[in-house]
């Protein structure tokens, strides 16, 4: 099962609203995946600035982070705790330290993602509940995905749910399932390429990222992907730029596009897009298999 939605807005306005909205398409989703729940947006860029977004089954462990690590890095950083997450602001070019100094100082805090202007929620619950516990209505941006899941190959915990990142600003988030993705496990290991969790979404994920060092676009890994991921798929991949949607050849899963002057939207059902404002209006189809669509400011 499990539920995607995806909003991609061109016009400027309605950047206030994105979390509202990608909230309101996501609990829309609900029956599809009520296990777990999680929303990437991509925010505002700040010059010589990047974010950091952290997990913590127990919060207490986010108190004096910022300071401590801080002190590793030689830098100030800014630290926003939202309930069980934690978003650090901090200089571009101490990031990768500052990851490291998390794995010495807070060997338990997970980080959810690294870029300029992602940040990721995610927890184990139903939609609407994970995006109060997050205040993700007030979340601003000109673009976002989220997912709501139903476990079917691991565990319900936060940390397979969806959407997953494994490079500077890209996430991943996916509906079906993947055959091979314990021999792509391994091969991306022997690349230097690491997968933390158990889920076959992260082996997709850390793939696109490891098609995209080799100098790949999006376009090309997605189009790579084709061949090399075999299974029943469809992502929808987020970057900094804007998101892309692909389904395998067969395109089993079911998925729906939606564009006006003012925004690109995806929802695994027509439904989770009726609310949108000028849908009545909108250019409304499905995607077809095996191609890549993109959208990019």
């Amino acid at each position: 099962m499990c539920g995607i939605v995806g909003l991609f807005l061109k016009d400027k306005t309605l950047e206030p609203r994105l979390g509202e909205m990608l909230t309101e398409m996501l609990i829309t989703m609900t029956d599809r995946g009520p296990d777990s729940a999680g929303i990437a947006v991509y925010g505002t860029d700040r010059d010589g600035q990047a974010k950091l977004t952290l997990q913590a089954a127990d919060p207490g462990q986010f108190e004096g982070l910022a300071d401590e690590i801080g002190q590793e890095v030689g830098a100030d950083i800014a630290q926003r705790v939202i309930d069980t997450h934690a978003v650090l602001n901090l200089p571009k070019d101490k990031l990768s330290a500052a990851r490291q100094a998390i794995k010495r100082l807070r060997p338990d805090i997970r980080v959810m993602s690294a870029g300029d202007i992602i940040e990721i929620y995610k927890e184990v619950g139903l939609p609407e509940d994970v995006a109060k516990r997050f205040a993700i209505p007030k979340l601003t941006g000109s673009h976002g995905i989220g997912h709501t899941r139903m476990a079917t190959e691991s565990a319900v915990t936060t940390l397979g749910a969806h959407p997953f990142s494994t490079g500077s600003d890209q996430c991943l988030v996916h509906n079906g399932s993947l055959s091979n993705h314990n021999a792509l496990r391994r091969q991306l290991a022997r690349e230097g390429v690491s997968v933390e969790t158990e889920n076959d979404t992260e082996v997709a994920a850390a793939y696109l990222t490891w098609k995209m060092q080799q100098g790949h676009t999006l376009g090309e890994a997605l189009e790579a992907g084709l061949g090399d991921l075999d299974g029943f798929y469809t992502f929808v991949v987020g970057t900094k730029d804007g998101f892309g949607v692909v389904r395998d050849p067969i395109a089993c899963k079911p998925a729906v596009m939606a564009e006006t002057d003012q925004y690109v939207a995806f929802g695994s059902e027509y439904r989770a897009l009726v609310n949108l404002p000028g849908i009545e209006d909108a250019r409304v189809w499905e995607p077809e298999p095996a191609t890549v669509y993109f959208w990019s400011h």
